[in-house]
């Protein structure tokens, strides 16, 4: 029995050492394009396929200067560099404009595209809450009753 629980425990912990890693490779890519100018987010969850999310280092009329995504299940997906879309306006991309038989990915482009849309407009940008969080909220308002 204790074995079981000392393994669980090292896989736990290393688990939030690799996501760690991961965070902190978003965010040093994020800091350096954000120095840069202004960046448009997409993202798309991905459960038992790849999530993805995107990051378009755009000017002040919305036009894509540089492009970097993450996409991947694990923890070992790092941020890569993603051309191709230099010179478009963000506003007008489409999940027809990703690559072919990455749906999360082109799902996390048409993320981006409305979420500057809704910058540009003065809407509120809402933050969609993971399952997890949903659960939590929903055993807090169980509990609460």
């Amino acid at each position: 029995m204790t074995h079981i629980v000392l393994v669980l425990a090292i896989a736990f912990g290393l688990q939030l050492l690799l996501s760690t890693l991961q965070m902190k490779n978003f965010n040093k890519n994020y800091i350096e394009m954000r120095r840069k100018g202004k960046v448009a987010i997409g993202r798309k969850s991905g459960g038992f396929y790849a999530g993805a999310i995107v990051m378009f280092r755009i000017d002040n009329k919305g036009i894509i200067q540089e492009g970097r995504k993450i996409e991947g299940t694990t923890c070992f997906a790092r941020v890569r560099s993603f051309p191709g879309y230099e010179g478009r306006n963000v506003a007008e991309l489409t999940e027809a404009d990703g690559p072919k038989h990455h749906r999360n990915l082109c799902k996390a482009i048409a993320d981006a595209a409305l979420t500057y849309r809704k910058f540009v407009n003065g809407e509120t940008i809402s933050d969609t809450p993971s399952p997890l969080r949903r659960a939590g909220s929903f055993l807090h308002r169980s509990v609460s009753k």
